[in-house]
């Protein structure tokens, strides 16, 4: 299709959960629900057609290993890209992927910096790791790098103690995440357990990655406060294997792991049924492959979540979350038509029929 080219979308356009119109033009790159004049070169496209797919939690640039050059993040963006994922909120990254803006080609990316880690408690090569003190400074660094959105490592295994625990005392999260906010980002937290979550609830945080720590006396908190989670279920997954493999050293760690996979849809599903704010993210670019958005809203509806709030947790609720329009008169042209409703099935989402990212079919 020419940059001159008219797309004309023809079946159903969800423009929202419940708005639904027959058709829709892209004109320049930008969604139009008028039809335009004179238009010569024409390109119809028949379908159900939503808002490009949100994958709230992923990581371009990193893999098992730490940052990867410029040719395998672009296999990564171009993975999510050919999945329908055309909006991207990168939840901590070593790499510098800013070049990506560039291209018209690859999706939309959020950055939320490099993770900020506690000394020796995450993962090697992936985040910033300090010390207490040095965690307003190195939050504030890191807000200023990304994209409104800081992340932090709320817990993970300490060694002395066999098990996870929390990474931060109460009064440096509340100093960092208020100095975030000083400076227009919002924070969020990889957490797996409970220990960490009241802390930075009660100091104002954002998001919680994961969640899979949240107990009943917690819910009500994370209602209240509005805080949203990002439950990564495809990743929750592997929380059996990762047990096993730390059986012998820390036993205490992997029964840990094993309770809160065994637990992990009931967690989801009493956290939606409270009110609290659910959202797609799949943790690609760690251990895990990118292109699996479609994978993770089948978990959410699994878990318990209907249908139709599971898709508007990677469609319009999503990226109304994060600030970025849909198909809204004049918005950039980046959708996803299926040859099905995927309101009534999600499945449907695992087999795009086009994708139109800034008004180009790019398959």
């Amino acid at each position: 299709m020419s940059d001159r080219a008219v797309l004309h979308v023809k079946g159903r356009v969800l423009v929202g959960p419940d708005d639904v119109r027959d058709e829709l033009w892209v004109v320049d790159g930008r969604t139009s629900y008028e039809r335009p004049s004179g238009a010569r070169d024409v390109r119809t496209v028949r379908g159900w057609a939503v808002p490009g797919l949100v994958d709230a939690h992923c990581h371009v640039g990193l893999d098992t290993h730490g940052p990867v050059d410029e040719a395998t993040s672009e296999k990564q963006a171009l993975t999510d890209r050919d999945a329908g994922t055309l909006l991207l909120r990168d939840a901590g990254s070593p790499s510098d992927t800013r070049w990506i803006d560039d291209r018209d080609d690859l999706p939309k990316i959020i950055r939320a910096g490099r993770h900020i880690a506690r000394t020796r408690r995450y993962i090697r090569n992936f985040a910033h790791e300090i010390e207490p003190g040095d965690l307003v400074a190195f939050v504030a660094q890191e807000a200023r790098r990304g994209d409104g959105w800081v992340k932090l490592v709320g817990d993970w295994i300490d060694r002395e103690a066999g098990d996870l625990t929390a990474c931060w005392p109460r009064a440096e999260v509340e100093a960092a995440i208020a100095e975030a906010h000083r400076l227009g980002a919002r924070v969020t937290a990889h957490c797996f357990a409970d220990v960490a979550l009241r802390d930075l609830v009660e100091a104002g945080i954002d998001c919680v990655e994961h969640a899979t720590g949240l107990t009943d006396d917690l819910i009500p908190l994370f209602a209240e406060r509005g805080v949203a989670i990002v439950p990564t279920l495809v990743n929750i997954a592997t929380f059996p294997d990762l047990a096993a493999g730390g059986e012998s050293k820390y036993p205490r760690w992997s029964a840990h792991m094993r309770r809160l996979h065994a637990r992990r849809y009931d967690t989801v599903r009493d956290a939606y049924d409270a009110g609290i704010p659910v959202f797609v993210g799949t943790d690609a670019g760690g251990s895990l492959a990118h292109g699996l958005v479609a994978d993770e809203v089948a978990e959410l509806v699994k878990a318990g979540i209907p249908p139709l709030e599971a898709l508007s947790a990677t469609a319009w609720r999503a990226r109304a979350w994060l600030g970025r329009p849909g198909l809204e008169e004049g918005a950039p042209a980046d959708l996803v038509v299926f040859d099905e409703d995927p309101r009534v099935d999600v499945r449907v989402l695992a087999e795009p029929r086009r994708i139109v990212l800034n008004g180009r079919v790019v398959g």
